[in-house]
């Protein structure tokens, strides 16, 4: 139920351009043009959740956010990834790269400022964009560098430490971490996102999350690692509890009357001015 209310979250909205950034039938995604913008645009990249496992861009993504982001000038897509158990977590990293990579290929085409891009996924989607901002193994996989990306917004994760996770967070979602991070400590150290927070990262952070304890408590621990290692970091906490929180977070995401929308939109302009 945890990662199923993490992915569902309402229709596809119209008028985007589909573009495959691999063979897989799942490496592919939606790219929603900037509205009113002469010359190139920022681009926000959304990453799903939906425990790893599961979720879609045309379920996941909210009616908000395709709408919201063009209006305000920007560029904005939606990728699918490979899911566990079919892929690994490493290869949902790369795939984030990967997608990164296509558009950028395309820049011109999509009128996309390949200089100006964030990252912005939510839940099982946090943890990969937050990977893909602190281990640069994966950008530099697909030919890329911190230097394409101007930032980071995780929104609501809970696995940035991940053995953490597993120790401490709640028992629901147990199985989902056993399946995805596996038992080997190597590995799960490996994909946690705070123990690469030590210098280079992406420059900027925007971390969001509503009042559930462990994703509270993981958020502010990967916050300070990053400002340790020299990234910008701004907090977003906002009300909402438990799944319903969770959910509401991703889906409400763009709404100009949720309090969240604001505070995203304001760290943009700000990023994307730089």
């Amino acid at each position: 139920m945890a990662e199923r209310m993490g992915a569902e979250q309402g229709p596809k909205a119209p008028g985007s351009e589909t573009i495959a950034y691999g063979s897989d039938p799942l490496q592919v995604l939606d790219i929603w043009r900037a509205k009113g913008v002469r010359g190139s645009a920022p681009l926000i990249v959304y990453v799903h959740g939906g425990g790893w496992k599961r979720g879609s861009k045309d379920n996941a993504t909210g009616r908000f956010k395709p709408v919201h982001y063009p209006e305000q000038g920007y560029a904005f897509a939606s990728i699918n990834y490979r899911l566990v158990p079919a892929a690994t977590v490493e290869q949902q990293a790369a795939d984030v790269a990967g997608a990164v990579k296509a558009l950028i290929d395309r820049a011109d085409k999509l009128g996309i400022d390949r200089r100006r891009i964030v990252l912005m996924g939510h839940s099982a989607g946090a943890h990969l964009v937050a990977l893909v901002g602190t281990d640069e193994r994966y950008l530099k996989g697909a030919g890329l560098s911190f230097a394409d990306i101007a930032g980071v917004i995780p929104n609501d994760g809970a696995a940035y430490d991940v053995p953490a996770q597993m120790k401490d967070g709640p028992p629901i979602m147990q199985k989902t971490y056993a399946q995805a991070f596996e038992s080997d400590p190597a590995r799960q150290k490996a994909l946690s996102p705070t123990a690469h927070a030590a210098a280079p990262n992406a420059p900027e952070f925007l971390l969001l999350y509503v009042q559930r304890a462990d994703g509270v408590r993981q958020a502010k621990a990967l916050g300070s690692a990053l400002v340790a290692g020299g990234s910008r970091v701004e907090h977003g906490s906002f009300p909402g509890e438990g799944l319903k929180g969770h959910a509401e977070i991703n889906r409400s995401l763009g709404d100009a009357a949720y309090a969240v929308t604001a505070t995203v939109d304001a760290w943009l302009k700000r990023v994307f001015a730089t």
